[in-house]
């Protein structure tokens, strides 16, 4: 674990991201006292999809939770070939 002052690591940030890019942490110091700690930020492969889908335009956050009773409405009885052809066709306008 490497550590920086302030002014170090103002000076040279763009090297020390890269360094945490590969997985190292950086200790922030200030006149030598510790203040921060710069981490890699790591998602689970799921997290990672939704934010690739996000940088991509084609996904959004969501803004809450959908309630409980969403799960317990009863979903309706289309068929299969019926939805396919809905989305190919929502495809083909993009």
């Amino acid at each position: 674990m490497r550590s920086a002052n302030i002014a170090e690591l103002r000076n040279r940030l763009t090297q020390y991201l890269r360094e945490v890019r590969r997985g190292e942490e950086i200790i922030v110091r200030d006149r030598q006292r510790p203040i921060a700690k710069i981490v890699p930020f790591t998602v689970d492969e799921e997290d990672a999809e939704l934010q690739a889908l996000i940088a991509e335009g084609l996904a959004r956050q969501p803004e809450r939770a959908l309630p409980a009773s969403f799960w317990k409405q009863r979903r309706p009885n289309l068929p299969v070939r019926r939805v396919v052809k809905a989305v190919m066709a929502d495809r083909d306008e993009r």
